[in-house]
């Protein structure tokens, strides 16, 4: 068994493309190397800014030897038929042939054997197979050559059991020959060195200062940080989406620390944070009490000999300049109030068919007004709140950075004098943006982001935009998302039915045609939520039980519902209780096709011959009316507890009485006394749609 190491050496790999770009290598090699009859005990991926690198451990020495059999014509065939199936197989003659009988006849077989090339020999054709193959988002040819690749590569450095495979990768014009040597760091080691193994290789790239494994750059460049932040009495910001982003930056990483310019300070803290992220990709440092901090954290990609003065000194003079755009924007936008930016909305279109962004705003207002009672906030405010919601996006700030709308418009708020709730319910209007993102629980922010969400999501239903398959260019799914966690977060009693149409009217849309499309949604939330629950740990199938019922759009309810039902099937009389259910739906199913008959008529109590069907019918009726009053009460533990009671009458039903029986009339009553059972569980949930 020996090694292949494969290391692509390019110009920088773009950070957000390096991740998805080694499991790509990782994936498509071994499907290279399976198809070539080549197993493998194990394989990994790693990528640096300049480096794409695969080591697969245990290939074979040679490719398996493999036998083919083909079965060609009956023995006594003609000539043609023979000489045909002799040359498709590859041979001259029948003397390689077999004769077997096959059913009634006798057949000619070919058993070719084909012998395993040599591993050498195959693996340039599987990397080369496997380097066309890599998909990148963007790609690029370089100089005169046909091959599109991210970066102009420099280098392959191919070996195999410690060996160099002979081959080379055409470009399309220049080819690329496979070596044995590697660079380390661009300027800290970029002489060549020659390598013999995986180990090897990663050593001698960590003596020419190159970290291979991103997870090991990763983990320093957060201890280092950590360390210099503590170092300056402050605490490191939490950005995992920044920190995944330098890793992807740097082959060497060296930690320093900056200073903000005091004169910046009074500019808002995402303001800061935000430029420094996005532009220069710093950390952010906080004080004890969780304000923003003075200092910075910059991941430098080399060492240097003043230990980082002079970078840091850089730093600091471009994060200046960034600031003091920043600083302008907000010192300008304050002049102008919020109040006063709405009729540039009218110019900023939503959607092509859904009109403008002042429209939009328009809608807010009606839906944020029909919701903030039913949550306990007030409707004016709620009202004013959607009117100013969007009117931070044609400040020069948002403009600037389009990721702190909303956030700019608290602050814009504030400073015009508008309440408190009102500036917060603006900020936050547009969350929850993601699963880890704030969600919001003042009753007026909770009502203008979940109108904020609904009318986006009725719009995109009216005009039939809805997500399909992987694609959803305009976010329903995650706007859906954050309507339930709104709501289940919040425990909200929200008739969803309601809000929709009340969505779906501020468009305009007439009373048949919202009906349809509120049904169409609810069932977009089905899924969604069970994606949700799924997540959690609980079957979708208990969702799909729920919902089959019809009718239900209170969310909190619902949950609740489902969360008393998997608790019930969890027990033996549920578990039970659920094959009985199942059962009785399977005999209805057969005998209803069969008589072409429902059997939902009312048990005729003169007919129940045996004591087991009058038990049952006498505990149905009881449990019937019993778990009615418990679901109306939405005492849903106690409607299971009914359902519970249920299992021994059922069970002894189905032990003692035939249910086809031969009198045409008894046969018949039993056959509605099974329709009884399923109609007194289909109060909790449909059981046809439980899977076991």
């Amino acid at each position: 068994m020996a090694e292949l190491l494969l290391e692509i050496l390019s110009e920088e790999i773009p950070a957000r493309m390096q991740v998805r770009a080694a499991e790509d290598l990782k994936r498509i090699a071994s499907e290279k190397l399976a198809a070539a009859g080549l197993a493998f005990t194990k394989a990994a991926a790693y990528v640096t800014p300049r480096r794409l690198a695969l080591v697969v451990d245990g290939l074979p020495d040679r490719q398996p030897d493999l036998k083919e059999e083909k079965k060609g014509p009956r023995v006594g065939s003609p000539d043609p038929a023979i000489q045909g199936f002799l040359k498709g197989a590859g041979l001259t003659s029948l003397d390689a042939c077999e004769k077997r009988v096959v059913g009634k006849a006798e057949f000619w077989f070919a058993v070719v054997e084909k012998k395993g090339s040599a591993s050498a020999d195959v693996l340039p054709g599987v990397i080369d197979a496997t380097m066309r193959a890599l998909p990148w988002p963007k790609s690029m040819r370089a100089a005169s050559n046909r091959f599109a690749w991210v970066r102009p590569i420099h280098s392959i450095l191919a070996l195999f059991g410690g060996k160099m495979l002979a081959g080379a990768f055409d470009l399309g014009g220049d080819k690329i020959a496979f070596g044995d040597t590697t660079v380390g760091h661009r300027f800290l080691a970029p002489a060549r060195f020659a390598v013999k193994d995986f180990a090897g290789y990663v050593a001698k790239l960590e003596a020419a200062k190159v970290i291979l494994d991103p997870a090991k750059r990763r983990a320093k460049i957060l201890a280092d940080a950590t360390a210099a932040a503590a170092k300056l009495g402050v605490k490191l910001r939490d950005d995992p989406g920044l920190l995944d982003e330098v890793t992807g930056l740097v082959e060497w990483p060296v930690v320093l620390t900056g200073a903000i310019d005091p004169k910046f300070m009074d500019v808002p803290a995402e303001v800061l944070v935000t430029s420094m992220r996005a532009h220069q990709k710093y950390f952010a440092t906080l004080n004890a009490d969780g304000s923003l901090a003075r200092h910075f954290v910059v991941v430098a990609n080399r060492d240097t000999a003043d230990g980082g003065k002079m970078v840091v000194a850089g730093n600091e003079r471009v994060l200046r300049a960034r600031l003091s755009d920043a600083k302008f924007f907000w010192d300008q936008d304050r002049k102008t109030r919020l109040a006063d930016r709405l009729p540039a909305l009218e110019q900023r279109v939503f959607h092509a068919k859904l009109g403008t962004m002042a429209q939009k705003v328009e809608r807010l207002e009606g839906l944020s007004a029909f919701i903030a009672p039913m949550l306990g906030a007030d409707a004016n405010e709620a009202v004013r709140a959607a009117k100013l919601a969007k009117a931070d996006l044609s400040s020069g700030m948002v403009g600037e950075f389009p990721e702190l709308q909303g956030i700019m418009g608290r602050y814009y708020a504030r400073h015009d004098g508008e309440s408190e709730a009102v500036a917060n319910a603006i900020r936050a209007h547009y969350q929850p943006l993601g699963p880890n993102d704030e969600c919001p629980s003042a009753p007026l922010s909770v009502a203008v982001a979940l109108a904020e969400k609904i009318d986006t999501l009725a719009g995109f239903w009216k005009i039939d935009e809805k997500p399909t398959g992987s694609k959803d260019p305009f976010a329903l799914r995650r706007a859906a998302l954050g309507v339930i966690r709104l709501i289940v977060e919040n425990r909200l009693r929200l008739r969803l039915s309601a809000v929709f149409a009340t969505a779906l009217g501020e468009y305009g849309t007439d009373g048949k045609r919202s009906g349809e499309l509120s049904a169409d949604l609810m069932g977009f939330f089905a899924d969604r939520l069970k994606v949700t629950l799924r997540e959690k740990g609980v079957r979708h199938d208990l969702i799909d039980a729920v919902f089959a019922l019809g009718g239900e759009d209170d969310l909190v309810r619902l949950l609740a519902r489902v969360d008393a039902l998997a608790a019930f099937l969890k027990s033996d009389d549920g578990a039970n209780l659920l094959i009985a259910a199942k059962r009785a739906s399977n005999i209805l199913a057969i005998e209803t096709k069969k008589d072409g008959h429902s059997f939902d008529e009312k048990v005729v109590e003169t007919l129940l011959a045996q004591p087991e069907e009058k038990a049952l019918a006498e505990r149905l009726s009881a449990a019937e009316a019993a778990a009615a009053k418990a679901l109306a009460a939405e005492d849903f533990a106690g409607a299971m507890g009914v359902l519970a009671g249920l299992r021994a009458p059922v069970d002894a039903f189905f032990d003692k009485v035939t249910v086809n029986a031969e009198d045409r009339d008894l046969r018949a009553n039993r056959l509605k006394l099974l329709s009884h059972i399923r109609r007194t569980l289909s109060q909790v949930a449909d059981f046809s749609r439980i899977e076991g």
